[in-house]
């Protein structure tokens, strides 16, 4: 058996191998390597397929769209799929890798040299885990993208949904910082980016118990956004207890939100990468917005690694038995199923996580440490008996 960096198509991970002098253990990580990459491809050729199909039904009706534009519309929007049912590709790779040991009897002559079980599960799980490091920092900052351009092409093509416009031409937009919030409504022109008409601003203080009190209205003809600021023209307040005020010409107010950012569209978590996701919650937080859905995306992009080697941990543990002694496929099916079970689970904490019935960190996390747990549970069991 050769070393991992004596393999062409695997000389690069010479130097990242912590098991470089091992043999046993680099060639367990060439082999769990490879099925890996196998069972990705696997997975990614199914959900090209089923986006390419679903975005061809969905666009049929459009003479005007081809089926080049379709494939790319597919490319775009296939990989933030792909990355959900990554935990998969790496329970098949694991089952696979295991299963060809074990029937070429690699694994009964370890076990037979007296190489415990924890020996050649623990490269499968750490090579799972570095992915899962990857995945967050470079993988899903890519697919988000790619989804956000997803968004963007999809909306240039449905004509009856323009980009980026809310319904009837109404702008939304509320700001603050802790002490007050504000509330905006106007008619955006999209021939003048960051510009309204016909503005109303509310403004509320918010008392010591977090109570917003509404303070005063003002109404403008003209409002832009501007760094730090908003500029009205033709402006007048009103307060609750006094009359209103002489109309202004110009007026300022504090302005806290990003020119930039502020009239697009509500971004959904899948087009948010990992690295933006802080400052969002930050920033939603001051402005009075609900951070949960951003607070979850984000707990569960840090449990990826984890869930990645849970998974990697318990499709190795299903494959250990000898096939001499039968049952093989069985315990196979068994690995598969339960890999089905954690990824409802892991849809049911979600959903709890977003209804608020459970803490948002028990629900991004729980899920990867009980797979992670159930994969140790069964290896101490196959292994001590």
């Amino acid at each position: 058996m050769k070393p991992i960096d004596q393999l062409p198509s695997l000389s690069g991970l010479g130097r990242l191998n912590p098991w470089r002098n091992s043999r046993l253990e680099t060639y367990i990580l060439q082999t769990c390597i490879s099925a890996f990459l196998s069972s990705l491809m696997i997975v990614a050729a199914l959900i090209f397929l089923i986006e390419y199909v679903g975005i061809s039904k969905s666009l049929g009706a459009k003479a005007d769209v081809s089926g080049l534009s379709v494939i790319g519309l597919m490319l775009e929007k296939a990989p933030a799929s792909i990355l959900v049912l990554l935990p998969f590709a790496f329970l098949f790779g694991a089952l696979f890798a295991f299963v060809n040991l074990n029937r070429r009897s690699e694994l009964i002559a370890m076990r037979a040299a007296g190489v415990s079980a924890w020996r050649f599960v623990t490269p499968a799980a750490v090579t799972a885990f570095a992915f899962g490091i990857l995945t967050i920092g470079v993988l899903n900052p890519v697919a988000s993208l790619l989804s956000d351009q997803y968004d963007k092409a999809m909306a240039t093509v449905d004509e009856d949904v323009p980009a980026n416009a809310p319904e009837g031409g109404a702008v939304y937009l509320r700001q603050g910082d802790g002490h007050q919030q504000i509330v905006i409504r106007g008619a955006s022109q999209d021939q003048v980016p960051g510009h309204l008409k016909g503005v109303t601003f509310w403004v509320y203080d918010i008392d010591t118990k977090q109570i917003p009190i509404f303070r005063k209205r003002i109404d403008a003809a003209e409002a832009t956004l501007r760094p730090g600021y908003w500029q009205l023209r033709n402006a007048q307040e009103a307060t609750v207890t006094g009359p209103p005020t002489p109309p202004y010409d110009m007026l300022t107010i504090p302005s806290n939100l990003d020119p930039q950012k502020a009239f697009k569209k509500y971004a959904s978590t899948q087009s948010v990468p990992f690295w933006r996701l802080p400052g969002l919650i930050i920033q939603n937080r001051i402005s009075g917005f609900s951070t949960a859905l951003y607070e979850l995306k984000l707990h569960q992009l840090l449990s990826t690694p984890l869930m990645f080697a849970a998974m990697t941990a318990l499709g190795a543990v299903f494959s250990l038995r000898l096939m001499r002694l039968g049952g093989m496929t069985g315990l196979v099916i068994s690995g598969i199923s339960l890999g089905f079970v954690i990824f409802f689970v892991n849809q049911l904490f979600s959903s709890m996580g977003k209804a608020g019935v459970i803490p948002i960190a028990l629900a991004g996390w729980s899920p990867a440490i009980l797979a992670m747990l159930a994969a140790m549970t069964l290896l101490v069991y196959t292994e001590d008996g």
